[in-house]
């Protein structure tokens, strides 16, 4: 017992033991400290835009236009396309929904 918390603490190493637990440092794990992560100011100047989007997000007329287009016209568009190509080959899903 007397002599696991002697290696625990590291005091068999003072005695000169030579059956000694090396010390690691304190939460240094096993990565060297010269590959420690260094901050990239255009990644945190992202980031702080990020947090503060709905404060800068406006809407104009070009806006509005383009969100009408892709969440209405688009889709319509689609949808009738497809309709279309089902009523000219006698699809039987065109069937079932009638």
């Amino acid at each position: 017992m007397r002599l696991s918390l002697l290696s625990r603490s590291g005091l068999l190493a003072l005695r000169g033991e030579t059956n000694f637990i090396a010390r690691r440092g304190m939460a240094g794990g096993p990565i060297p400290a010269r590959y420690k992560v260094k901050k990239n100011k255009y990644v945190e100047e992202w980031n702080g835009r990020r947090e503060i989007t709905e404060k800068s997000f406006t809407v104009d007329e070009t806006m509005a236009a383009n969100l009408l287009f892709y969440v209405v016209v688009l889709p319509y568009g689609v949808y009738t396309l497809t309709r279309a190509e089902f009523q000219s080959k006698g699809d039987r899903r065109y069937k079932d929904c009638i």
